[in-house]
């Protein structure tokens, strides 16, 4: 059997944590910043941990 691929896109925005997390980025901090409160901006800064409803997905794009 070939080896898996790993999913390129997923891999440039997920990274995954020693206990076997994903992390992700936030969205809405790209453009119209004027309007988002300066701790709304900061807080869209943090990375997150991606939720268990989508981590059996990522376990198949990242496999490695």
């Amino acid at each position: 059997m070939p080896k898996m691929k790993t999913h390129r896109g997923a891999a440039k925005r997920f990274k995954k944590t020693a206990s076997g997390k994903f992390k992700r980025g936030h969205a809405f901090k790209s453009h119209i910043l004027e309007k988002k409160s300066a701790k709304r901006k900061r807080n869209l800064r943090q990375a997150t941990m991606v939720s268990a409803a989508d981590t059996q997905k990522l376990r198949e794009l990242l496999p490695y």
